[in-house]
């Protein structure tokens, strides 16, 4: 009997200690596309808030890779010389990359991807990019009946640019009646480059119905374009889903009519969680979980819950 009871003590003893052996959250690593997107931010700052409802004295390190291969190797590196709990990281390349997470990984260290994909991840958080791009050119096959001239404003090859250049091409497939005039033109993911490639795919195609941009800055820079030369004879859609696009949907004079909303909010929060559970030995149901877009029009738009819903 008196055996029976040392034994439960030691087991009681155990059930109080071995909580006492989780893991503190202290630092986390973030490597993203370019803090000048909005959709950047948005995910660093679930981050931070995510990471701080864990442990409000954890520490948040934010860069852009700002699409730099070799940066971003870099980064990875700093982080792993600075010893965080784990990388948060929105890849450049889904290859290229394996070196640096392999290296990450030997030392202790796990990588969470966000938005893109890298091989050797530990878990990946991202939306569903072929969906996303086939809901927004498909709403360009149906606005136009089927038939007309349409230009898509590429971006840097990242994973998720692929799938959404994917997805759009399977939507135009379906509809022989619509002509792609160009769909190989870099718009840097950006504003700036979005006004630079529009510039000159309506001087190189006087008659354009439709175009698809393969995030919100690039389609704002688009309609930018259009607005400096005073057309208004096309349409352009979008993926994101962004406070920015969402006041341009509102607003006829932009000509955004669609764009395939993701959730960067969201992603970070789940990122963050899944780190947090590696760091204390709990393995992910799947290393790969997509999101489903929403494509949000001028028939849902003043309803739609968007990216800083959450907060």
């Amino acid at each position: 009997m008196k055996l029976k009871l040392l034994f439960a003590a030691a087991l009681a003893a155990t059930a109080i200690v071995s909580p006492a052996h989780a893991k503190t959250l202290s630092k986390i690593g973030v490597s993203v596309g370019s803090l000048g997107n909005p959709f950047f931010t948005a995910i660093s700052r679930g981050v931070e808030t995510e990471a701080k409802k864990i442990n409000p004295d954890v520490k948040v390190t934010v860069v852009a890779s700002d699409y730099d291969l070799s940066k971003q190797m870099q980064q990875i590196d700093s982080f792993v010389a600075a010893g965080v709990d784990f990388i948060v990281l929105d890849a450049v390349d889904p290859r290229a990359l394996g070196a640096a997470i392999k290296r990450a990984q030997a030392a202790g260290i796990f990588v969470v991807g966000v938005d893109e994909e890298a091989e050797g991840e530990d878990a990946i958080f991202m939306t569903d990019n072929v969906a996303a791009g086939e809901m927004s050119c498909q709403y360009i096959v149906d606005r136009l009946n089927g038939e007309g001239n349409v230009v898509i404003i590429n971006g840097p090859q990242v994973s998720s640019v692929v799938a959404r250049i994917k997805g759009c091409n399977q939507a135009f497939e379906k509809a022989p009646g619509i002509k792609v005039l160009s769909s190989d033109q870099d718009g840097k993911g950006s504003r700036d480059g979005g006004l630079a490639v529009m510039q000159a795919l309506m001087v190189r195609f006087p008659k354009i119905d439709a175009v698809f941009g393969i995030n919100d800055p690039s389609s704002i820079g688009a309609s930018l374009a259009m607005r400096q030369v005073n057309r208004d004879d096309f349409f352009i859609t979008s993926v994101d889903g962004s406070p920015d696009v969402e006041e341009a949907i509102k607003d006829p004079a932009t000509k955004i009519h669609a764009s395939a909303s993701q959730d960067p909010y969201e992603m970070a929060v789940r990122a963050v969680r899944a780190g947090n559970d590696l760091l204390n030995g709990k393995q992910p149901e799947q290393v790969k979980t997509l999101l489903t877009p929403v494509l949000i029009t001028p028939d849902n738009v003043s309803g739609h819950k968007g990216w800083n819903a959450a907060e």
